[in-house]
């Protein structure tokens, strides 16, 4: 088995797999660096459910991720920001919807996790696994899908070969490419800016979401360093509006953010790091060919707003893992079309609800006609106030509702 991709998903993957026994080569040409206890957080951060977290718990990385840190969030709110015709924004909580793990008897709704964090976590797992080969930082030279034995080339000329090749190379994946796999991509109006502030008051267990016509503005809680407390705050906006904000200095920055976030944001004692990124919308027209299969980013990329795009990929390796090890198990062929048919039917329709889903709250809140806004905060109103409807819609988030790989059942335990 070949995995092109040693991230959070290709990682997973191949720790899943290893873990039974079946062996795998990884490749990546980036090799993470240690994470030293004072260092400042990682701008890059996933919000993991508790479907994520049973999957990382079942590969073994938990505990490592564990021991570095991590930032459980109990309280999730949701609402549009109002404005008074004269521009004062309205501090009315009539339509909000707040999400609070005491409405479902669980300790929280998932956590904040910087991505190097959970790659870590995953990488000292595979150490432990005789069955994997993590062959980093290397230079893939070659990708050959022609035949039914695919082959990854080396730059040094060691050549691998496998029954199956998993792409799980991120968005501009070359494995997909090589395997002449068609991706359609949608590209949004926005971009995302993301930053890293210390913060005062100490460590949240809050993050909230307010929508607005250029975008949501976001904070997420990260954990005390030490002795500091620091968040990660997301703000959408239009690319030119964006590429203002990264020419500010930081205290400019910080004035503006003050100045146009919600009240509910903390105060900021001072900015580390920002970045803006695009979004966009990409999907596959198939998620495998014969020896070839993707998987995580390089199959699909979503709308980041309610930060599920790594829980989908960590769905994609949980279910993959789940339908190879069968596969295995029953002296199936592991590239075989018929195998991986399973893995793109237990995927392809749950992947495409959940980007339907994120295409509908960008649309409905970015669109400002009366009617439409009066409906939907009509609707977070009543949605505020219909417990077991949001009780359903936490766990289901959560991954606590629904079909779910064996990897990602709690009552496993």
């Amino acid at each position: 088995m070949l995995i092109v991709g040693g991230g959070m998903v290709g990682a997973a993957i191949a720790c899943g797999l290893g873990n039974q026994g079946i062996k795998v080569a990884v490749f990546d040409h980036i090799e993470p660096e240690p994470l030293p206890p004072n260092a400042l957080p990682e701008l890059r951060v996933s919000a993991l459910s508790t479907a994520s977290e049973e999957i990382l718990r079942q590969l073994g990385a938990w505990s490592y991720m564990a021991g570095m840190r991590m930032t459980p969030y109990r309280r999730m709110a949701v609402w549009e920001k109002l404005h008074t015709p004269w521009g004062k924004e309205l501090t009315s909580r009539n339509n909000r919807v707040m999400f609070d793990t005491q409405q479902i008897d669980h300790p929280q709704l998932g956590f904040i996790v910087e991505n190097k964090v959970t790659q870590l976590g995953l990488l000292e797992a595979i150490k432990r696994c005789p069955s994997i080969t993590f062959l980093c930082p290397v230079h893939i030279q070659k990708i050959d899908t022609s035949t039914n034995r695919p082959m990854v080339e080396l730059s040094d000329g060691r050549r691998f070969y496998g029954d199956l090749l998993v792409g799980a190379d991120g968005a501009n994946s070359r494995v997909r490419q090589t395997a002449g796999i068609v991706m359609e991509q949608r590209d949004y109006e926005q971009q995302c800016l993301v930053a890293t502030v210390e913060i005062a008051g100490g460590c949240q267990d809050i993050t909230w979401q307010a929508f607005t016509p250029t975008g949501p503005e976001a904070f997420l809680p990260l954990a005390d360093i030490a002795g500091k407390s620091y968040g990660s705050i997301v703000w959408y906006h239009q690319p030119e509006k964006v590429r203002q904000l990264l020419t500010l200095s930081n205290e400019a920055f910080i004035k503006e953010l003050v100045k146009t976030f919600p009240s509910e944001l903390p105060d900021i004692v001072q900015l580390h790091e920002r970045a803006a990124f695009p979004i966009a919308r990409r999907h596959v027209s198939h998620y495998f060919r014969p020896g070839v299969v993707l998987a995580g980013d390089a199959a699909h990329t979503i709308n980041p707003l309610a930060g599920q795009g790594v829980n989908l990929g960590f769905q994609d390796a949980a279910w993959l893992i789940e339908i190879l090890v069968d596969a295995y198990q029953s002296n199936e062929s592991l590239g075989s079309p018929e195998v991986l048919a399973r893995y793109e039917n237990a995927r392809r329709k749950d992947n495409t609800l959940m980007m339907t889903a994120m295409d509908g709250f960008y649309h409905s809140f970015s669109n400002q006609n009366r009617p439409l806004k009066l409906l939907r905060n009509t609707g977070l109103a009543l949605a505020g106030n219909l417990s077991p409807a949001v009780n359903q819609v936490m766990k289901y988030a959560m991954g606590l509702s629904g079909k779910q790989p064996k990897l990602a059942s709690v009552d496993k335990r």
